[in-house]
C-alpha cells in the first residue's frame, strides 16, 4: 500500500531533506509549496503540487487526490527580525495558513500531523537548558506564531482526534552529505551560509549582530542540529504516530551551545580561509542563549544524531556551497 505524506514547504531547506528521508523510509513525499521561498529544483524525491496554504480549495483538492496518511508541516515565515517589524505578516502567514491546513487535514480525516516548531517559543531564558517542560515565553512574533500553532494542534486533538508530534528544534545547519539538496535562501539569513558567502567573496563581510551579550566572548550562543539528523527525527515522529503512541512534543538539538565567534573560528579552520567581519548592534528579538535538552527524543523517540559535531555541519554546508545551487 502506497503511503503518501503531504509535506508543506517541501521545496525549502528542511522540507527537501525531510522528503529525501521519507523516500528512503518507504513513503511517497508529496510536496505542497508556493515556491515563494522554496525551489522547484529541490523537489527531487516525490510529486509536486503547487499551491498556497491560504487557498483552502486547493488544499482540499490535493488531499482528495493523494489521500495522504499524514502531514509534515514545514511551510512558514521564519525571520525573527522581520517578525518584529511586521508581526501581522507572521500571524497571517504562519497562524492563519496553518489553521487552514489543519482544518483541511481534519476534513480529509488525515489525522497524523508532524509539526516543525522552534526553540523561539521559549524566548530568552539564559542559563537554562531548554526541554519540553520549560515554560514558553516567546519574545518575537515568529516564536509567538509557532506557539499559537502548537496550541491549535492541541485543541484540534481534543476536539477532532488529531494526533500530532511537535518538534521544537534549534539552529539547523549543514546539508545533505550526498549533495543532492542543501541550503539556499534568498535572501540568506542563517549564520553558517552567511559565513561561507563572506569567505567566498559573495558578500563583503559577515556582520556579527551584538558583541556585548553576557557570554564568554560577547556574542550569542546557539545549539546547532544537522539538517539530515533533523529529517531522520521527522520520520521517527511519523512512525511514532503510526504506532498509536499519541501526541507528543520533542526538543531536537545537540545539547551544546556555540557562540557566533566559535562558529566563525570553526568555519575558518575547516575552509582554511579568512572570514571578513563587521561588528554591528544587537538585533531586536534575538535571545542571548538557546541550548537544547533533547533527552526525551533520545529516550522515547530513539533519535540518535549521526552528525552532531558542528565541524561536520560546516563541512557539509561548505561542500554544498561550492557545488550546489537551485534555479526556479
Amino acid at each position: 500500500m502506497t503511503k503518501n505524506v503531504l509535506v508543506t514547504g517541501g521545496a525549502g531547506y528542511i522540507g527537501s531533506h525531510a522528503c529525501k528521508a521519507l523516500k528512503a523510509a518507504g513513503y511517497v513525499p508529496v510536496t505542497f509549496d508556493n515556491l515563494v521561498t522554496g525551489w522547484r529544483d529541490a523537489v527531487r524525491f516525490g510529486p509536486f503540487e503547487h499551491g498556497d496554504l491560504m487557498d483552502r480549495a486547493r488544499l482540499d483538492e490535493v488531499f482528495a487526490k493523494w489521500q495522504p496518511v499524514a502531514v509534515m508541516h514545514f511551510a512558514a515565515l521564519s525571520q525573527v527580525g522581520e517578525s518584529m517589524s511586521d508581526p501581522g505578516r507572521y500571524w497571517r502567514g504562519n497562524v492563519c495558513a496553518s489553521l487552514n491546513l489543519i482544518e483541511a487535514a481534519v476534513a480529509a480525516q488525515c489525522l497524523d500531523f508532524v509539526f516543525s516548531s522552534t526553540c523561539a517559543t521559549y524566548g530568552d531564558q539564559d542559563g537554562v537548558v531548554l526541554n519540553e517542560a520549560t515554560p514558553q515565553a516567546p519574545i518575537n512574533a515568529y516564536g509567538a506564531s509557532k506557539r499559537a500553532i502548537e496550541n491549535m494542534l492541541t485543541d484540534f486533538g481534543a476536539a477532532h482526534g488529531l494526533r500530532s508530534v511537535i518538534f521544537r528544534y534549534f539552529n539547523v545547519a549543514g546539508a545533505d552529505p550526498e549533495g543532492e539538496v542543501g541550503e539556499h535562501h534568498r535572501p540568506e539569513t542563517h549564520l553558517i551560509p552567511l559565513i561561507l558567502e563572506a569567505i567566498d567573496g559573495k558578500r563583503p563581510a559577515l556582520t556579527i549582530f551584538g558583541t556585548d551579550y553576557p557570554t564568554p566572548d560577547g556574542t550569542c550562543i546557539r545549539d546547532y542540529v544537522h539538517v539530515a539528523d533533523l529529517a531522520d527525527a521527522h520520520v521517527l515522529g511519523l512512525k511514532w504516530l503510526a504506532a498509536g503512541k499519541g501526541s507528543s512534543v520533542f526538543c531536537l538539538g545537540s545539547g551544546t551551545g556555540y557562540s557566533v565567534r566559535q562558529i566563525v573560528d570553526a568555519a575558518r579552520s575547516i575552509t582554511n580561509r579568512n572570514v571578513p567581519l563587521v561588528e554591528g548592534p544587537r538585533r531586536a528579538g534575538d535571545a542571548t542563549q538557546l541550548v537544547s535538552g533533547s533527552v526525551r527524543a533520545f529516550a522515547e523517540l530513539g533519535w540518535a544524531p549521526q552528525r552532531a559535531d558542528v565541524a561536520a555541519m560546516i563541512a557539509d554546508a561548505w561542500r554544498w556551497h561550492q557545488t550546489g545551487h537551485y534555479e526556479r
